[in-house]
């Protein structure tokens, strides 16, 4: 069964598991959580704290709507060029 975490949950397991003294194997299981998962979630969320990791988020999806607008005035500017040209 697929279960999601939230950020904050996450960056909880990730600060959880110096001071547990277990394998990652063991604190894994015990979190249910694959080892695979957690290796993802440290290259990800390494050093970061939860107030960083929603700022990260936040410019994550700040940055996805700029890039959404630029297409869209690109594709805009493209059929304004066509009409131009249709008309000369």
């Amino acid at each position: 069964m697929k279960k999601t975490f939230t950020d904050e949950q996450i960056v909880g397991i990730l600060r959880g598991f110096e001071p547990s003294g277990k394998t990652i194997k063991e604190y894994c299981r015990e979190k249910d959580v694959s080892e695979g998962t957690f290796y993802k979630w440290r290259n990800r969320f390494g050093t970061m704290e939860v107030a960083e990791v929603k700022e990260y988020r936040q410019l994550q999806q700040e940055n996805a709507r700029l890039k959404r607008l630029l297409a869209e005035r690109d594709l805009e500017i493209d059929v304004i060029k066509e009409v131009l040209a249709k008309k000369w």
